[in-house]
């Protein structure tokens, strides 16, 4: 699929300083989707041509991507308490 965007030239500058304008765009779209999950680490990794888990680590960093979310910290944190429960349940008395 090939999309075409117009920018204004003088909002190229501040929008895109030193990068190639087709690169940064998929980009910023490859990043969005991760971020908002309708995409995988390894179909981020395709979409962009990035060899390697550790070649994605680098590049969400420098993106401040985190892969641990809120929502992956509240899941565990609720798998703790429901194990905590049950130990607590299993202990006697």
């Amino acid at each position: 699929m090939q999309i075409r965007l117009e920018i204004p030239d003088d909002l190229a500058p501040p929008l895109l300083p030193g990068q190639d304008p087709d690169r940064a765009a998929l980009e910023a779209i490859g990043l969005e989707a991760y971020r908002l999950r309708r995409i995988t680490g390894y179909q981020l990794r395709a979409l962009l041509g990035i060899r390697s888990r550790y070649e994605l680590d680098c590049f969400l960093k420098k993106h401040k991507v985190e892969k641990y979310t809120v929502e992956d910290f509240e899941h565990d944190l609720a798998t703790i308490r429901v194990g905590d429960e049950k130990h607590k349940a299993e202990q006697p008395t």
